[in-house]
């Protein structure tokens, strides 16, 4: 997001991610578990509007908490959104460790999982306009919160990861940039 573009309200950003999970998340079954969850409200969708790195942490501190203390059937996994403070990927990306050091912190290493979407996310070894970059490129700058419990029940009874990860990147490839760009600009 550039310096001049508007920031987006909170109902701009939900709007925004419940499209890319509707239509390219679940449309394109990049997840092949996502739609069980997501059709049964189980999926939590929370913006952050935290001024600083610190405060961004107290929001993931929180939901982390609610997530330990939530059963699954009310709340399976989460999506912690920043509109604002990581427009930069490679910042972004550096703030994995830390939210490593946090799950061990509260003692969720091996109970939860995160896994990082950011618009330019870029894989180690591919090219920025890479179209594969797009199964980890969210609206914004997004943590997903999951439960180890639910990825591998959700693991064990379908495909393994690796073939959903090659056929990920071959829908990615026959989808083309600007179909992934048409699917989630036309409203």
């Amino acid at each position: 997001m550039t310096a001049t573009a508007p920031v987006p309200s909170d109902e701009q950003v939900l709007a925004d991610t419940r499209r890319w999970i509707e239509r390219a998340v679940i449309g394109l079954n990049l997840c092949p578990f996502a739609k069980a969850v997501y059709v049964k409200n189980q999926v939590r969708l929370v913006v952050s509007r935290a001024r600083h790195l610190d405060g961004f942490l107290d929001d993931l501190d929180r939901e982390l908490e609610l997530l330990k203390n939530t059963p699954a059937e009310v709340v399976d996994t989460t999506l912690l959104i920043h509109p604002t403070l990581f427009p930069d990927f490679l910042v972004f990306n550096d703030l994995l460790d830390v939210v490593d050091e946090v799950l061990e912190e509260h003692e969720l290493d091996g109970v939860l999982q995160v896994a990082p979407f950011h618009p330019d996310f870029q894989f180690e070894g591919t090219e920025p306009d890479d179209v594969t970059n797009a199964t980890n490129r969210a609206p914004y700058p997004t943590l997903h919160l999951l439960r180890e419990d639910s990825v591998e029940r959700a693991t064990a009874s379908g495909d393994s990861a690796d073939t959903i990860v090659a056929r990920n990147l071959d829908t990615l490839r026959r989808l083309g940039a600007e179909g992934w760009r048409t699917l989630l600009n036309n409203g």
